[in-house]
């Protein structure tokens, strides 16, 4: 079974000695409006401050586009949320109640946020149901998984993700055989099995064509309101579509830079300096 064959993938930190079992995701008190917020986040290395002071809040549903020039601390950013780094200074909280600085990257992860990195990471030799049966938030330790059986509610999820991708009928397809676009899609499936609040996007669009790149649009657009998304992203007529009348904010040396509409952003003279020329 592919569930068992990549256990020791899936189930990596899924140690029930560790402490993850205190982080649970009910916990997640948003009543304030903010799913994320991080203030005077300093991350340094080397001397070289990678994040200065950053300043952010996400709010519940909201999806919001983050642009900037490389080298703006984008990447940082994420690795903080996610607990790959660890900050200088500053505080950073999921809900209300969960300080990130505080949490391993497991225990972020089972908290509810869930990141998708700029290269699909699927597991090629294995169907796209497959991919998304291993991606399956449950219990990863080995006599459940050993005698695990799907039931017609998860087969239910399944497939109602599969559908939300644009995958349905594409479900025993090895994933090494799809497409660029269609991996992304397959991964972006595979972290809506976690059931995440918050998802971090880093440049979904990259090596796209046209027709990917408007349907994952789409795709992001659906999910809106449904979860808390945050997207790096670079294409900028891609940003037009997600952003809507939402906020979009400008990174740059590690800071936030400018703050608005895409339209409030785009006519930024300081945006337009650093980032966008004329």
């Amino acid at each position: 079974m592919a569930r068992n064959r990549e256990l020791d993938v899936q189930s990596e930190h899924a140690d029930h000695g560790t402490s993850y079992g205190r982080v649970k995701r009910e916990g997640v008190d948003t009543t304030h409006g903010a799913i994320l917020y991080l203030e005077d986040i300093t991350v340094s290395f080397d001397g070289f401050k990678a994040i200065n002071k950053l300043n952010l809040d996400i709010s519940v549903g909201e999806l919001r586009c983050i642009i900037g020039p490389n080298g703006a601390g984008k990447t940082t950013m994420m690795d903080v949320i996610t607990g790959k780094t660890r900050p200088a200074s500053g505080t950073a909280y999921f809900g209300q109640t969960m300080d990130l600085t505080r949490m391993t990257e497991f225990e972020i992860a089972h908290a509810g946020i869930g990141r998708k990195f700029q290269r699909p990471t699927v597991f090629e030799q294995h169907t796209v149901f497959e991919n998304l049966e291993l991606a399956m938030k449950m219990d990863k330790r080995v006599k459940p998984t050993l005698f695990f059986r799907l039931t017609s509610e998860q087969k239910g999820k399944i497939e109602e993700i599969l559908k939300l991708i644009r995958l349905n009928g594409q479900e025993q397809r090895p994933a090494g055989l799809l497409s660029h676009g269609q991996k992304q899609w397959l991964e972006i499936g595979m972290l809506l099995m976690q059931e995440p609040q918050l998802l971090l996007l880093d440049e979904p669009v990259a090596g796209m064509s046209d027709a990917e790149t408007a349907r994952t649009a789409e795709l992001l657009n659906e999910l809106r309101g449904k979860h808390s998304i945050m997207v790096v992203e670079h294409d900028m007529a891609f940003v037009n579509e997600i952003a809507r009348d939402g906020k979009v904010t400008v990174l740059h040396e590690g800071s936030v830079l400018a703050e608005g509409t895409m339209q409030q952003v785009q006519s930024d003279e300081r945006v337009i300096e650093v980032y966008l020329g004329r």
